[in-house]
């Protein structure tokens, strides 16, 4: 593509991103993250503010000799001591760049600069210069350049260019901006400004309103070529634009922004991971772009769609950024279209029609129990299932209630199905599982022998489901039965009822066998 449709990158998350409170990084992290933002493909990297401290000086410094591609940054206020220090730290690299900036708007002009107009147009003139000398990548700032007055910010910058900044960043640094405000700054920069198309027009844009990256396209489509940014969008108070989002939104948007990048997207989960895990601050879960919950799908109606076409639902592909892939989340929400293809990819590909009937209604009740659904409990609810065809069961559960705790018996009411015939019973004894235990010998009397009862969580948290195994023994003949349940309790009754059924099946094809044998022994 032509030279003017390239956007380039400035990642500022060194030095911008780090000024969010506890966010500092360490050299050797520093370090690391420079590597992965060079192989990122991000054009500059601004590694901090070398004058702020000897470990900012030593980190731009460190960077500075170890990129391949990405052109180090260094930041400097307009003064000569601040330059000199980022020219220091950054004289090791091939190429670097010097960005100094200053006030312009009122407020600040009057408030934190104590300068008069005329003395920050004079200092401009003096500091840009300065740099210059030392480099030819020189980037000129106007901070809080959104409250300044229009016509003294085209006086300003045409000043920059005249003294030698090959770049010009209008920062809104407050985040006080709007789309339509900003568009017709950089439109007014273009019109006015004689010598603008001797630099590249950039935007800075912090996110209070949260409007960063909505701002920073707008000032793309007006005519700016670089946008500065951070990944996860870090930075001091509501952050910076992200750059995840602006990369992805340009992709994506190609028809409305026909303009490029020369970011690897391919890499845009691991930048975020690494910046997330260095700083300690968490993504949240509905960020776009790298968050946990962007390419993952609840919604049974969106699940069905994506099953049939990932378009219906995704705008781009989770494998774009980095991210494996996509998430079909099970939860309260999902379908049976779903929770089919969850069987399917979990190696259940050939159970009856019934059984995924009989698991799925299973698993509706318990996403109504639990926030979160794992793999681990579907297979559970599945293997349940697999266990025993209902309609093949002797008995089955219709109700349980436990009472149980210090001062009074442990005591269980239960009430069974025995081949259609309702019948309900309390018992007490030594513990809940042996209160239960003897009510289902009371309803049903028989006599084999407790050869295990275990229990074990499916997976973590207070609401996971109890996976209960139970080893019945009877006349030499074994059997085990398994169920799950978020209550230990009717967990455990249900394996013992799952162990008995089998038992019971079990006599049924022997007694026909037994007998025959008898016949041919003449018994």
């Amino acid at each position: 593509m032509a030279n003017k449709d390239r956007v380039f990158i400035f990642d500022t998350t060194m030095r911008d991103g780090e000024q969010s409170p506890g966010a500092s990084m360490s050299l050797e992290e520093k370090i690391q993250i420079a590597r992965v933002f060079d192989e990122l493909g991000i054009d500059i990297i601004e590694a901090g503010f070398p004058i702020a401290s000897p470990g900012d000086f030593e980190a731009v410094t460190a960077i500075s000799k170890i990129l391949k591609k990405s052109i180090p940054c260094g930041l400097a206020r307009h003064s000569k001591k601040d330059i000199d220090r980022c020219y220091e730290a950054l004289k090791h690299a091939p190429r670097f760049r010097i960005h100094t900036f200053i006030s312009t708007s009122p407020l600040h002009m009057k408030y934190k600069l104590n300068k008069t107009p005329e003395q920050v147009y004079e200092s401009i003139k003096e500091h840009v210069t300065y740099a210059r000398n030392l480099t030819d990548d020189v980037e000129w700032s106007c901070e809080d350049g959104t409250r300044t007055d229009m016509d003294y910010m085209c006086k300003t910058v045409e000043l920059a260019i005249k003294s030698g900044a090959k770049t010009i960043n209008i920062p809104d640094t407050v985040g006080y901006t709007v789309p339509s405000e900003f568009t017709k700054i950089i439109q007014t920069l273009l019109n006015k400004v004689p010598n603008i198309d001797q630099a590249i027009l950039s935007t800075h844009c912090h996110n209070d309103l949260g409007l960063a990256v909505a701002n920073s396209l707008a000032g793309v489509q007006a005519g700016a070529r670089q946008i500065e940014c951070t990944i996860n969008g870090i930075g001091e108070r509501a952050g910076n634009a992200a750059l995840e989002e602006v990369v992805m939104a340009i992709r994506t948007r190609n028809d409305l922004m026909p303009f490029e990048t020369g970011i690897n997207t391919t890499l845009l989960s691991k930048a975020s991971k690494l910046v997330s895990n260095v700083t300690g601050f968490p993504v949240q879960y509905n960020k776009a772009i790298v968050g946990k919950n962007a390419f993952a799908h609840e919604a049974g109606i969106h699940q069905d769609g994506m099953l049939k076409n990932r378009n219906t639902y995704e705008i781009m592909t989770p494998e774009s950024v980095g991210v494996k892939q996509t998430s079909l989340v099970m939860g309260k929400h999902s379908g049976r279209h779903a929770f089919k293809d969850k069987l399917t990819s979990l190696g259940y590909a050939d159970i009856t029609d019934d059984i995924i009937e009989n698991a799925f209604g299973k698993f509706k009740v318990l996403a109504d129990k639990k926030k979160h659904i794992y793999d681990e409990d579907i297979i559970a609810l599945v293997d349940d299932s697999l266990v025993l065809d209902k309609k093949a069961n002797t008995i089955s559960l219709k109700s349980l209630k436990v009472f149980a705790g210090t001062g009074e018996p442990q005591k269980a009411d239960m009430t069974l199905d025995v081949d259609g015939d309702i019948k309900t019973t309390s018992e007490t004894g030594d513990g809940p599982v042996d209160a239960i235990f003897k009510c289902i010998k009371n309803l049903y009397p028989h006599d084999v022998n407790l050869q295990l009862y275990q229990v074990h969580a499916v997976t973590e948290g207070t609401d996971a489901q109890a996976t209960v195994s139970v080893r019945i023994e009877e006349n030499g003949k074994t059997t085990v039965g398994q169920a799950s349940d978020t209550d230990t309790l009717v967990a455990s009754a249900n394996a013992y009822l799952s162990a008995l059924n089998k038992m019971i099946i079990k006599r049924n094809k022997t007694a026909p066998m037994e007998q025959e044998i008898q016949k041919v022994r003449g018994i």
